[in-house]
């Protein structure tokens, strides 16, 4: 089970990889990060990739209502194409009450976005925080 470095380790090891942060979509904040950043600063990256978690996971037009006994977030992730990248944001389910999520930036060219789904997926689901 990786903490957040090393989970920001293994992000940066998928093709095309370029930066990675952990982030708390309520307040902004990276928890950590690996690699660049698209604007070249780590935090206002946060910042705005936490608005756009927020975003898409309060409002029910992309999350609706959950059924019954369901816990953790509402999306599982979202990707935003760009000409030149990927960004991949990945949910983290927790045992308490989270709002975090990953943050993986691709090459366009070199990115392999299935496989990056998938692996951060799978990471997202062995995240210990603590």
């Amino acid at each position: 089970m990786p903490g957040i470095d090393a989970c920001l380790q293994e992000a940066m090891e998928l093709p095309g990889a370029r930066g990675a942060a952990i982030v708390d979509w309520t307040s902004g904040l990276a928890l950590g990060t690996a690699g660049e950043s698209p604007n070249g600063d780590h935090e206002a990256t946060a910042a705005e990739t936490a608005e756009l978690a927020r975003a898409a996971a309060e409002y029910t037009a992309f999350a609706p209502a959950l059924t019954a006994g369901h816990k953790g977030p509402p999306v599982e992730d979202l990707i935003v194409t760009t000409h030149t990248g990927y960004h991949l944001l990945c949910f983290v389910e927790t045992t308490f009450d989270s709002s975090v999520f990953l943050h993986l930036w691709l090459d366009r060219d070199t990115g392999n976005l299935a496989l990056a789904r998938l692996r951060l997926g799978q990471l997202a689901e062995r995240l210990v925080l603590g």
